[in-house]
């Protein structure tokens, strides 16, 4: 009687477990949250295009942000931050990281959308080795940056993904150098509740997409995420959840199509309202129809990679800079490159600004129809270029003079697809 008892029992638990499983209740393990911070200083600050002193500014046009999406799988949890500036690097994400809970240090990537309309992130030094960032605003923005990060995570729910890579139409982006030698490809990834009262509505919608932020530019005297506000303002107004962008292989100079006849150019904010609006419609036309996928696997690999500094510029800069860069050794910067699968997609993380062949390279060798790169992410370094194009053409001056070097491009490309090769393949979906 009692072995029967028992039988029945376990029959019982066995019934139950299944239902439980196939209404979803713990087959679905993803988790994703959503969480912004303002990071506009008040009162303004000049802002930098790059190289050299800021400008100052007289008004602002939009808010600048950092935006943090998190997601969770089993024990796998990974933060993407992205912060409206021309770059952010690890000195300062370093900083943040340590605020950060319950998210590994090494699975946290922060990327900067690459807007010319931001305060100086660099520190970038004068000839005389004066520096003149804000030290105090920049400390402000790691703590935005963690505090963004930590909300994030409060805010995990259950939640499927969708997935989708595909041309952008439009007049969004060209290469200034050579037109038609850019990548039209947008990637987009978009996280929906699948419980409770918000079951159905998107937690975030990202957007991986190569162009340069650079409609105003530094010179204009405004202070602006560029495009990428009115980017956020249409998804986000459109039911996409919380916005974010992740820029790509945007070196070399792939930017914002700005032309008009006669050789003239569109540098408003209006033109950053079609631009940013125009993108934005087409990374939603391109997800609308993605399939949902309900328990997408995480995987997150991060390597740190060693990259001889060269250039008289770059050296000069980092040893100069007020935030402090440190060495492993002398004349060698240290930086975490990231690899992760979402399902079916595969990210590679970016130190700086690709060239755009380097870019489809590397797309071309990742094992998914879902490629994306995440550029200037955990640092910005500069240009990356091979040593073919590196100071080969007139037009490649600049971009080699603010490389780390003639072999940044080979050593960051051989350690990619070493990472490639020893990570599991993503889901096929």
């Amino acid at each position: 009687m009692l072995y029967y008892l028992q039988k029945r029992v376990i029959y019982f638990i066995l019934l139950i477990g299944s239902i439980f499983l196939s209404s979803g209740v713990f087959a679905q393990t993803l988790q994703a949250g959503a969480a912004k911070r303002i990071i506009t200083p008040n009162p303004l600050l000049p802002v930098s295009g790059g190289i050299g002193k800021p400008k100052p500014v007289t008004e602002k046009k939009g808010d600048l942000f950092a935006r943090a999406l998190v997601l969770e799988n089993g024990d796998k949890r990974i933060a993407i931050v992205s912060v409206d500036n021309l770059g952010w690097t690890s000195v300062l994400g370093d900083k943040s990281r340590a605020l950060i809970k319950g998210v590994s240090p090494e699975n946290i990537i922060i990327a900067a959308t690459h807007t010319h309309s931001a305060p100086d992130a660099y520190g970038f030094p004068d000839q005389t080795g004066k520096s003149y960032a804000d030290l105090k605003y920049l400390d402000w923005c790691v703590n935005q940056i963690a505090d963004a990060v930590n909300e994030a995570v409060k805010n995990l729910e259950p939640a499927a993904i969708k997935i989708a890579v595909d041309e952008a139409k439009g007049k969004i982006a060209y290469n200034y150098y050579a037109p038609a030698l850019y990548d039209p490809r947008c990637g987009v990834i978009q996280a929906v509740a699948t419980t409770g009262k918000n079951k159905g509505e998107n937690i975030a919608t990202l957007v991986n997409y190569a162009i340069h932020p650079e409609v105003l530019g530094s010179g204009r005297g405004i202070l602006s995420p560029d495009l990428c506000g009115p980017l956020y303002d249409r998804i986000e107004s459109k039911g996409g959840g919380m916005a974010i962008f992740l820029n790509g292989a945007q070196g070399g100079m792939v930017t914002a199509d700005t032309r008009r006849e006669e050789g003239k150019e569109a540098n408003t904010w209006e033109e950053c309202i079609r631009i940013g609006e125009l993108l934005a419609d087409e990374s939603l036309r391109i997800i609308k129809n993605a399939p949902i996928i309900e328990n997408p696997t995480l995987f997150s690999a991060a390597q740190n990679l060693e990259i001889p500094i060269e250039s008289d510029i770059m050296r000069f800069i980092l040893k100069n800079s007020p935030l402090n860069y440190t060495f492993t050794k002398e004349n060698y910067v240290k930086t975490q490159v990231n690899l992760i699968n979402i399902g079916p997609a595969q990210i590679l993380t970016i130190p700086g600004e690709a060239l755009p062949n380097i870019g489809f390279y590397l797309k071309r060798k990742m094992p998914t129809k879902f490629p994306f790169l995440f550029g200037l992410a955990n640092d910005a370094f500069g240009y990356i270029l091979t040593k073919e194009d590196f100071n080969s053409f007139k037009r490649y001056q600049y971009v080699s003079q603010t490389s780390l070097g003639e072999m940044t491009g080979d050593i960051y490309i051989n350690h990619a697809l070493e990472m490639i090769k020893e990570s599991p393949k993503p889901e096929l979906k």
